[in-house]
């Protein structure tokens, strides 16, 4: 059965049109392969484009709505949506958007499956149940200005790394830096006003103590055998500036609870820095980045005082040093798939064992991303750019594990 074209209307009401062929972008305008299709997961959200039309096999614009997907966790983009902009429409809000299209009579996305945890399946709470916990913790530990933000976190952005503090399960969120020494295109927690694009979290706007990063560490260790604690979240910016600190806490909270996994998110910047934090126990780290190229990273990133190359230093310090070693790879089509970036990543990684690669939709308005970026010469599709990490040996998943 082929795919038909999904669209909306100005209520944002769905329809399929099973007589238009609907197109994909993977850099390069085309159909969607049925490899690439599946049935939209649960937790899937239906989102329309505004002022965006979708484009067909003739070239032609139909004056519909485009559709398009954001994804629950665990599953990765393959392409996003087709379609031609009207004049002055909006810069879109920072979401992934995944292409979308119907079969039979149900709606498919450009997505496969890459990671399964039941931390980060889509949560259902009782009426007031998350709030109850919410509410008895801070009772406890009222002073906790890192409780305060991950309780805002928990409710207001649905965050589950916050969730998680207050669940006394799996990985849990210790945001600690207020400042940044990136400006990304696609920050989600500080946008510059000429952007005039939203924010969708508000960074944290203090200097959180080591005090306090340790008093919810250890509770959550206490609690959770297997658990992970986190430095590095959406709501803050880059957690080595803090790295003093963050070194401190790890320290106190070794010489408290041997158990579980003490984990670091960051953009890899400050090598020493980090070296700091895994001389004071740190076990994981999760290193970001959108290319292994310098001119792509350097053009979403827009690092200050420094580069690509620090970044992967950090990434073979930590390997070295035998960490459990991630990479957050930000990813898009027609970017990450393309010939020249799969050349680079399969010189780097073969070259440095990482333990896992754990793709990350890159929520962004594409047309935004290809301007900065470029489009590809030779995009190989998302499957063959997964394929390619596996066939070196590293894993693939989206996900923070203990093993």
């Amino acid at each position: 059965m082929s795919a038909a074209l999904a669209y909306c209307d100005r209520r944002g009401r769905i329809y399929f049109d099973d007589q238009v062929m609907p197109l994909a972008d993977g850099g390069i305008l085309r159909e969607a392969r049925a490899d690439e299709l599946l049935p939209a997961p649960e937790g899937s959200v239906p989102m329309i484009l505004p002022n965006r039309r979708p484009v067909t096999r003739s070239g032609v614009a139909l004056r519909r709505h485009t559709v398009a997907v954001a994804l629950p966790a665990g599953y990765t983009r393959l392409l996003v949506p087709a379609y031609e902009s009207e004049p002055q429409a909006p810069r879109l809000p920072l979401f992934g958007y995944a292409f979308a299209c119907a079969i039979g009579d149900r709606l498919h996305v450009a997505a496969m499956r890459t990671d399964e945890s039941e931390d980060w399946a889509p949560r259902r709470f009782n009426e007031g149940a998350l709030e109850k916990l919410i509410e008895q913790r801070l009772a406890q530990d009222p002073e906790n200005r890192v409780l305060a933000q991950v309780a805002r976190c928990s409710s207001e952005y649905g965050c589950f790394t916050a969730q998680n503090v207050f669940l006394e399960r799996g990985e849990a969120a210790l945001p600690v830096s207020p400042r940044c020494n990136a400006r990304c295109i696609g920050c989600i927690s500080e946008q510059e006003p000429e952007t005039r694009v939203p924010s969708p979290q508000e960074r944290i706007t203090y200097e959180i103590t080591a005090q306090e990063l340790t008093r919810i560490a250890v509770r959550h260790l206490e609690r959770a055998e297997d658990g992970i604690v986190s430095f590095g979240q959406g709501c803050e910016g880059e957690p080595l500036l803090r790295s003093t600190v963050i070194a401190r806490a790890i320290e106190r909270v070794r010489s408290i609870r041997a158990n579980g996994t003490i984990n670091l998110n960051t953009n890899g910047s400050l090598p020493r820095a980090l070296l700091r934090c895994i001389d004071a126990g740190l076990d994981a780290v999760r290193i970001s980045l959108n290319s292994f190229r310098e001119p792509v990273y350097r053009a979403y990133y827009r690092p200050i005082g420094y580069g690509l190359g620090d970044v992967l230093k950090s990434v073979r310090i930590a390997v070295e040093r035998g960490l459990r070693v991630s990479l957050n790879l930000l990813t898009h089509p027609g970017v990450t798939d393309d010939a020249e970036e799969l050349a680079a990543m399969r010189s780097f990684l073969r070259e440095v064992p990482v333990t896992m690669v754990q793709t990350r939709t890159l929520n962004i308005d594409p047309e935004w991303y290809f301007a900065a970026v470029g489009r590809p010469r030779e995009p190989r599709g998302m499957r063959a750019a997964l394929g390619a990490i596996r066939e070196l040996g590293v894993a693939v998943g989206n996900f923070t594990h203990t093993h």
